[in-house]
């Protein structure tokens, strides 16, 4: 599918919603959030005058995509916890599309830090769709390079720091999968550790086993690299 048939495409799910959803749409409270910093892409991605400025549409798209895609709170704020739902969202047809993740016939992380989102694929195949992340912030970027699963903790607690890292997949020495409850979207960076939301933390746990491929590239946004 072209760029511009998934944005048509994506502004057609969310003006018509679920089914059934008309009554419950018409039921909400109107929509007051004010102009988001990623109001402009996401003005573009959901068919909207593309000016820049909030105004009740663009607020009552913005929560619409937010309720379909799990982003709290829907409010219509854009913010950047909806901005990286929506690349992952954007990913979701063709994540590897430039050939950037290995491909093998057996399970593989990629972690693509210039679009921070990751998925799992296999032979080729999304095993597990693109969801947002937290990369390492300057100069405790998360590691490149092809690693390994070498140690899963379902309930650690970093002995470095005193945080709970659960459902930690271990893949380059204190460098792990985890989940995080909080300040994933707060605009800053990990100590190295690649962070997800908690429900895509278990989902992955579930997935993956020991020595299953992870292979992290690119930047992480706003570090040196």
């Amino acid at each position: 599918m072209t760029r511009t048939g998934f944005l048509g495409a994506l502004a057609l799910v969310l003006a018509l919603g679920p089914a059934g959803s008309g009554a419950a749409a018409g039921a909400e409270p109107d929509c007051t959030a004010p102009t988001g910093p990623y109001q402009r892409p996401m003005e573009e991605a959901l068919g909207r005058p593309v000016d820049g400025v909030q105004s009740p549409g663009d607020c009552a798209a913005v929560r619409r995509f937010q309720q379909d895609n799990g982003v709290e709170p829907a409010d219509g704020y854009a913010g950047l916890a909806t901005y990286r739902h929506l690349v992952a969202a954007r990913a979701r047809t063709d994540p590897n599309a430039e050939g950037r993740c290995p491909e093998r016939d057996r399970l593989v992380t990629c972690v693509d830090l210039d679009r921070q989102i990751l998925w799992v694929q296999e032979s080729g195949t999304v095993v597990f769709a693109p969801v947002p992340i937290r990369s390492g912030r300057d100069s405790e970027e998360t590691r490149p390079g092809l690693h390994s699963v070498y140690w899963r903790s379902k309930d650690h607690v970093s002995t470095l720091y005193d945080v709970p890292m659960p459902y930690a997949q271990f893949f380059d020495g204190g460098q792990a999968l985890h989940g995080r409850t909080e300040g994933l979207f707060d605009g800053g960076g990990s100590a190295g550790c690649v962070n997800l939301a908690m429900d895509d933390a278990a989902a992955l746990w579930d997935l993956l086993s020991l020595e299953d491929l992870v292979y992290v590239w690119g930047t992480k946004p706003g570090t040196a690299g």
